[in-house]
């Protein structure tokens, strides 16, 4: 998951903005002044279950991120390693997503990649199960001059020798779709269409999609018609607001209440998780996210 890592440490890069507007997270600094206005309880709808992805709030110490998350209505935290699987859970949270094996770049779609992958794989599905974590993210990896056609072909066999495990102990693997215009390029798996046919290809129920809605909005668009036609194939959703990644709210151009009441009315059952990088203060952002998707 070094890749990934790499990614997001890249895009904290970018949090120095709000960062220097909020101080230290030490006592009496603005973060902490934050921490202490998101206290009052939310009772959320319950037509979906909501999450918070860790990267995009990495200034803010874990144990804050997960009492606010859930002091606003927040049920899990997303993409955390296994030094941290714990955490969500002493404060009344879900992980529901583990960070996986393998990196955005150097996945599925090379066979010389298997081996490793596969080995990763049943050192770390075992571990991920016994923190009752439900899914965990994979990825394609790079085209590097592949067509598509082969990588479709070559994920389909290395995920095929890892779903026996995943079936046996009840973690979904989740392919996530990402842009390839923007922010990942290169990569493969950077249309519905195309990760719908790796899921077919290996036919698990611990197999699907991570459907990144502010990914394929750049690649694609067609949001809620594309999720109700593949809605079978979806475990998971992340957000952000487009362009830049940024708070979910009318600064961008999407109509996420919308779109999470076409998620909810296909009773959906996973977890919609916010992957946004916030421009402004953190928290209030956070807040203002979940009153958006809480439908």
């Amino acid at each position: 998951m070094n890749e990934t890592m790499n990614r997001r440490d890249a895009i904290n890069l970018g949090l120095a903005s709000w960062v220097l507007g909020l101080g230290s997270v030490g006592e009496g600094s603005g973060l902490r002044s934050s921490v202490a206005g998101l206290r009052s309880a939310v009772e959320p709808s319950g037509r979906l279950k909501h999450s918070v992805s860790r990267w995009c709030f990495g200034r803010i110490p874990l144990d804050d991120l997960c009492k606010s998350a859930r002091d606003i209505g927040y049920k899990a935290i997303d993409l955390l390693s296994e030094a941290d699987y714990a955490t969500p859970a002493k404060h009344g949270l879900a992980c529901a997503m583990a960070n996986g094996f393998g990196s955005i770049p150097v996945g599925f779609n090379r066979p010389d990649n298997h081996d490793k992958l596969v080995a990763d794989a049943e050192l770390m599905l075992p571990l991920v199960a016994a923190a009752g974590i439900p899914n965990i993210v994979c990825f394609s990896g790079n085209r590097a001059g592949m067509s598509d056609g082969e990588g479709v072909t070559n994920c389909i066999a290395g995920f095929k020798r890892i779903v026996p495990a995943a079936e046996r102990h009840g973690v979904t693997l989740c392919l996530e779709l990402l842009n390839s215009k923007v922010d990942h390029k290169d990569y493969q798996a950077d249309h519905t269409a195309w990760g719908v046919q790796v899921v077919q290809g290996v036919n698990s129920p611990r197999l699907k999609l991570l459907y990144d809605i502010y990914h394929m909005q750049i690649m694609e668009g067609d949001v809620i018609h594309t999720i109700r036609d593949n809605f079978a194939h979806i475990a998971h959703f992340h957000t952000g607001g487009v362009p830049g990644r940024n708070e979910i709210d009318d600064t961008q151009e999407l109509n996420y209440r919308r779109i999470m009441q076409a998620i909810a009315d296909l009773g959906f059952t996973g977890f919609v998780a916010q992957e946004f990088v916030p421009r402004r203060d953190p928290l209030p952002s956070l807040r203002r996210a979940f009153e958006i998707c809480d439908v």
